[in-house]
């Protein structure tokens, strides 16, 4: 059973959540639903991470078997595009639910910043491989 005193010091440390959040700039986590829809901390960065891995493995498949982007979807990927979705998601979120923010622990290049505009440059770089070889026929390397 609870005691007031537990309830009183939960309330205390998640204002020194929030608080430490605000003083990061970052939208701290609520438990809402916002947290991870449209504009929350984690839905651009897990996107951004599959597309930096995704990206990746499109390219060393099309180097090392010369399969373009939709066969490689038609082979078997999206089974492994919806595995790695599921633990990459549930290994983005664990850290941010338990209060763990990505600028604390961004050191050196490798920052929080970074990990966004990389995932970005993915993203644009995936879209652009597809609609490269949609229009070619052919893989582009």
């Amino acid at each position: 059973m609870r005691k007031p005193t537990d309830v009183v010091l939960e309330t205390e440390i998640g204002a020194k959540k929030l608080a430490d959040a605000e003083v990061l700039g970052e939208k701290p986590l609520t438990g809402s639903r916002d947290d991870n829809h449209g504009g929350g901390p984690a839905p651009e960065r897990i996107n951004g991470r599959l597309a930096m891995i995704g990206f990746v493995a499109t390219m060393a498949v099309e180097l090392s078997s010369g399969q373009d982007v939709f066969t490689q979807i038609s082979n078997g990927g999206v089974a492994v595009f919806v595995v790695t979705s599921v633990v990459l998601s549930v290994a983005s979120l664990v850290p941010l639910l338990k209060g763990v923010s990505v600028q604390s622990k961004s050191k050196g290049i490798m920052t929080s910043d970074a990990e966004l505009w990389n995932g970005r440059f993915a993203m644009l770089g995936l879209v652009g491989l597809a609609f490269t070889e949609l229009v070619k026929g052919t893989p582009l390397v």
